[in-house]
């Protein structure tokens, strides 16, 4: 019991240092991205250009972990069942597929996004 919280605090405290410093290097990286076209663009057109890019990463970031969860789970659940019952591993696969959609959904906005932008 005492493992499983001393596991949950790591993954949560990891977690929030990723965030964090995903948080800081996207606002630090895409503050001169284009440093040759910001001197002609105005102030306002590079904040959008900035908070646009982060959107995008956001939107295919977050498609990306949500798949992952997804497939490990549905994968796994996958794998036990046609262990028992090999003649539904075609079945399976199809809801393994499914999960994988999550990552075109992701991508498919952050290019609307970036085709606003």
């Amino acid at each position: 019991m005492k493992a499983k919280k001393e596991f949950r605090r790591k993954v949560v405290l990891s977690i929030v240092f990723l965030v964090a410093f995903m948080g800081i290097f996207s606002f630090i990286g895409t503050n001169n991205l284009y440093a040759e076209e910001t001197q002609q663009v105005a102030a306002a057109d590079n904040g959008n250009l900035q908070w646009g890019l982060i959107a995008a990463a956001i939107a295919f970031g977050f498609g990306a972990i949500g798949a992952g969860i997804a497939i490990g789970n549905v994968g796994s659940a996958a794998m036990g069942a046609i262990g028992e019952k090999p003649e539904i591993a075609s079945q399976a696969l199809i809801f393994v597929a499914l999960a994988e959609g999550v990552v075109v959904f992701g991508f498919i906005t952050a290019l609307m996004i970036l085709g606003k932008v």
